[in-house]
């Protein structure tokens, strides 16, 4: 006979979701906003300090190399000192560095500024990503992960006419648009990296808007999975860089990744050869269309994924389909058409992102999932690397894109593909 709680739980999850979720999402906002809008930068920049289509997709990777080698530390030091200082120290670092590339003068320090930028915010998405495992039970990660998530597609709703209006309207002091771009978005980081010190709690059992009856379940549920998940998988900390299924994972992430990065970095630049006679801030509002699309398809999947506890297809299958609407965007050259591809395209990568992370946290205990989440997204987001890069590599060969979305549909479908072979075993909440 299941025990009746004094309170009851689904309040409960939406009590912390009010409490936890709109600030690290306002957080994840400035994060993607701060990371992708050089894709803007580059409609003006890229002339100003005569970067090539290679040069740019190099630059707008090299990011994620340097994030690749900070991240598994960042994450153990977080696990360690607590979310509340370590996500203050990144948000004040990378806010300085973005302020800082609004001044940079050519080829050399942008690239220099782009791994800085790496180096300082490596750590902030698995970060967050172990913090929610710290607060949510696994059968209400997945709604909440793709709630905070839908972050991502926010920023590219946002940061297109955002940046574009500064670009276009504020040149302040003789300075051009797109250093004003880096300047201004770069400021809320430094506001939020000292609010972040003050309002973020580490752990349930700190929090203040909790009563203690509360406290106890959620901290007894939480510590009843953890127990599942060592009987289940015993692995230590570190064994997790080795674990087969870890890197299993690393290699469906990476494709994700290579896709969703490949086509919105350089999605600015491929409305913009289509319509040559847009301004920056009509590119900048065409682009918001497909992530509206995106964010409904990730939190629609995401429910639905919860409701029925199954895993494998709803993050599989989405991304597969971007597969073809990738492919189909090679063979239309018309604007409207090519969006309609464009928003299928999005629809499927952010209808894989909104549940996936409930993957890792399926198998991995708390210790050893801040070393496991590090290790998927910083091998992954090599792909943020390869994917932009591949694109402008193949863009200054072919004077096309078409090579550069074959590849980002290659490997959305091996993203697809490799999840659903995932055995059910593995992520079934049994």
């Amino acid at each position: 006979m299941t025990k009746q709680l004094p309170f009851n739980e689904d309040r409960l999850i939406s009590k912390l979701r009010w409490r936890i979720v709109p600030y690290i999402f306002l957080l994840y906002i400035v994060a993607m906003i701060d990371r992708v809008n050089i894709s803007f930068a580059a409609l003006e920049m890229n002339k100003a300090l005569n970067i090539s289509a290679t040069a740019f997709g190099t630059i707008a990777g090299i990011f994620f190399i340097a994030y690749f080698f900070f991240e598994i530390p960042s994450n153990v030091i977080m696990y360690k000192v607590g979310a509340r200082v370590w996500m203050a120290r990144i948000l004040l670092t990378w806010g300085a560095v973005t302020v800082l590339t609004g001044f940079v003068n050519n080829e050399t320090q942008f690239g220099i500024a782009r791994v800085l930028l790496g180096v300082a915010e490596a750590g902030f998405y698995p970060g967050i990503i172990l913090y929610m495992t710290y607060w949510f039970p696994s059968k209400h990660l997945a709604k909440t992960l793709a709630i905070f998530m839908t972050g991502m597609a926010i920023n590219n709703i946002l940061v297109g006419p955002i940046s574009t209006w500064i670009m276009d309207n504020i040149q302040w002091l003789n300075l051009p648009g797109w250093r004003w771009l880096f300047i201004l978005e770069g400021i809320p980081a430094l506001i939020l990296g000292i609010t972040t010190y003050f309002f973020l709690i580490d752990r349930p059992e700190y929090a203040g808007f909790l009563s203690k009856e509360e406290k106890d379940w959620l901290v007894a549920e939480l510590k009843k999975e953890h127990d599942a998940k060592i009987a289940k998988n015993n692995i230590s900390k570190w064994e997790a860089l080795k674990n087969k299924r870890v890197w299993h994972l690393s290699i469906i992430f990476f494709g994700y990744v290579c896709a969703m990065y490949g086509l919105s970095m350089w999605m600015p630049q491929i409305i913009k050869a289509l319509a040559k006679t847009l301004s920056n801030t009509q590119v900048g509002l065409i682009s918001t269309i497909p992530y509206i699309f995106g964010v409904a398809a990730m939190i629609l999947v995401a429910r639905h994924s919860d409701k029925t506890m199954e895993r494998r297809y709803h993050i599989g299958l989405p991304i597969s389909i971007a597969f073809f609407g990738l492919i189909a965007l090679t063979v239309t050259t018309n604007l409207v058409w090519s969006m309609v591809w464009i928003i299928v395209s999005i629809m499927g990568i952010y209808g894989f992102a909104g549940s996936f992370w409930t993957l890792p946290s399926a198998f991995l205990s708390e210790a050893t999932a801040a070393v496991g989440i590090a290790m998927i997204n910083s091998f992954a987001n090599l792909g943020g690397f390869a994917g932009p890069y591949f694109v402008g590599y193949m863009k200054d060969l072919t004077n096309s894109t078409t090579a550069g979305m074959y590849f980002l549909a290659f490997c959305a479908i091996m993203a697809g593909v490799l999840t659903i072979m995932l055995p059910k075993r593995l992520i079934s909440p049994e």
